[in-house]
């Protein structure tokens, strides 16, 4: 329980983070170059342009601390599934914007800010979490990879496996130790 609760406090500072990020972009360009009164879809543009943003931002933060433990040696596919979960937690946050500007026809800033900053996130934080924990950064995924390759390569391949775990899981904690 200790450990998801640490967990769920680094989810949610690199969450903080990437919040100011997003809202800081969305912002910028909401009032500049994406302003609704030069561009009809501003604010929704300015949100896809802040999403992508903060999703680099969080990705990082979260494969380096908050699931340092669970991160696959790779990156690549552990990226393309942050991203997929990250998008569709961008979906939610556009959906609140677009009901509550385009329907709802709220349009001031603060309107957009609390639909697409504040309800969107909070709605798109719950199902990111859920989904990199369960999919993402599962610690299972890595583990059963392992098994699977073991069983094809045979003993020979399986021993090395765990020689490389063991060398890795040393030199992150000795690159954790030296970074505190």
């Amino acid at each position: 329980m200790r450990r998801l609760v640490a967990q769920l406090a680094r989810f949610g500072v690199v969450g903080a983070v990437g919040f100011v990020v997003d809202t800081g972009i969305f912002n910028l360009l909401r009032a500049t170059v994406l302003s609704p009164d030069e561009v009809h879809s501003g604010p929704f543009w300015a949100k896809v342009v802040s999403t992508v943003v903060a999703i680099f931002v969080n990705w990082m933060g979260n494969r380096y601390w908050t699931f340092r433990e669970q991160r696959r040696a790779v990156a690549t596919r552990e990226g393309v599934e942050f991203v997929i979960v990250s998008l569709g937690g961008m979906v939610i946050s556009l959906g609140c914007l677009g009901i509550s500007h385009y329907v709802l026809g709220l349009t001031s800033a603060l309107a957009d800010n609390i639909s697409g900053n504040v309800i969107g996130l909070v709605l798109g934080t719950v199902f990111r979490f859920w989904l990199y924990k369960v999919w993402v950064y599962h610690p299972e995924r890595g583990r059963a990879r392992a098994a699977r390759a073991a069983e094809t390569d045979g003993p020979t391949s399986a021993a090395s496996t765990s020689t490389a775990s063991t060398v890795s899981q040393s030199s992150v904690a000795g690159s954790e130790v030296a970074g505190q």
